[in-house]
């Protein structure tokens, strides 16, 4: 398994809009691509980055677009970033901003590093990922180019250009063709992925920067979970939030989502001192509780968001994890819910 191989949803920002253009079908791309179609409704979702770079070599092929994610990035540009864009954005100089998005890129992004390296006045913009043999890496890479390449015209004017495009893999197509899209021939079969420029700009104070603002955007991400091989539990336990209503919540449609092995899963969870089931049962608690505080949803209606097919299966699971009935326990809760979750248990019955 790869030690960081997620990514959030955030990624497809634009992706509905886009595909469009191209005469591709968004939905049938994602669904080919074992890519939740609900994801473009949910940033926060987080996506296998194998199959998200499998989403984008195919959408390449089905468009007849060999550039379809150095264009893609191109058209996403910062909107890809979310709220790190406003953590950018309010930093005092350039150099500053991009330190701040290799220090937060780890919030959306846990199968890619962002790079920043100055050596003797040149500064390096790299984009660098831990596995080199996943389908459609190279449209990830040239994507990650295109949404710098406008970062960086973002922060330092419209009209700026790098020295140099850096590619680690063989041109995808005729150089030209890359030439109309940047603005420049890239460099490839390159040491690095990553923009090449003067580093004099990194010193150019940004003129919108508010360090009250930046502190509070700072705060707010600090609570956000970091893409990290630590954290795969959470990540299964989100996945779980999402399928549950579906009632595709198991380990092989979990699996399938991450890309991995339903039995190598069950071994990293071992490793980490949990299990599938275990993680099903305490998330189906945690929703449960909220759940069961909302007047107007049912017994039925709880069963459904919870992924049962029918209220008696429910029921029993709920007695086992709290040792009493759901009408019981908001009693014993204080919850005055006992009309409502009576009268949905009695049209069930009848």
């Amino acid at each position: 398994m790869p030690s960081n191989p997620f990514i959030r949803a955030l990624s497809l920002a634009g992706f509905d809009q886009f595909a469009r253009r191209q005469g591709l079908d968004p939905s049938q791309m994602l669904r080919r691509a074992s890519v939740p179609v609900a994801s473009l409704q949910r940033p926060e979702d987080i996506l296998s980055f194998q199959h998200y770079c499998g989403l984008l070599e195919l959408c390449q092929q089905r468009s007849n677009t060999p550039l379809f994610g150095l264009e893609f990035g191109l058209y996403q540009g910062v909107d890809v970033f979310g709220d790190i864009f406003f953590l950018i954005h309010n930093s005092r100089t350039i150099g500053d901003a991009l330190l701040e998005l290799r220090a937060n890129f780890a919030l959306y992004n846990g199968a890619a590093h962002i790079d920043l390296e100055v050596f003797e006045g040149v500064a390096l913009l790299g984009y660098r990922t831990d596995e080199a043999a996943i389908g459609g890496l190279p449209q990830a890479e040239e994507l990650a180019c295109g949404v710098g390449l406008q970062l960086m015209r973002t922060l330092a004017g419209d009209q700026w250009q790098p020295e140099a495009v850096m590619l680690r893999h063989p041109p995808l197509a005729d150089e030209r063709v890359y030439r109309q899209a940047l603005g420049i021939t890239p460099t490839f079969s390159a040491a690095h992925t990553g923009l090449l420029f003067d580093a004099c700009v990194l010193a150019q104070p940004l003129d919108c920067a508010s360090e009250t603002l930046h502190q509070l955007i700072a705060q707010h991400l600090s609570g956000m979970e970091r893409l990290s091989a630590d954290e795969m539990p959470g990540y299964i336990r989100q996945l779980l939030r999402n399928l549950l209503p579906s009632g595709r919540a198991t380990i092989d449609r979990v699996a399938d989502c991450m890309a991995v092995n339903p039995r190598t899963l069950q071994r990293h969870l071992a490793q980490e001192g949990t299990s599938f089931q275990q993680l099903l049962d305490e998330t189906r608690q945690q929703l449960v509780r909220n759940y069961l505080q909302v007047p107007t949803i049912s017994l039925t209606q709880v069963a459904h968001l919870l992924g049962y097919a029918d209220v008696s299966t429910f029921s029993r699971a709920f007695h086992r994890w709290f040792g009493v009935s759901a009408l019981e326990w908001c009693r014993q809760s204080g919850f005055s819910r006992q009309p409502l979750l009576l009268q949905s248990r009695v049209k069930d019955r009848s």
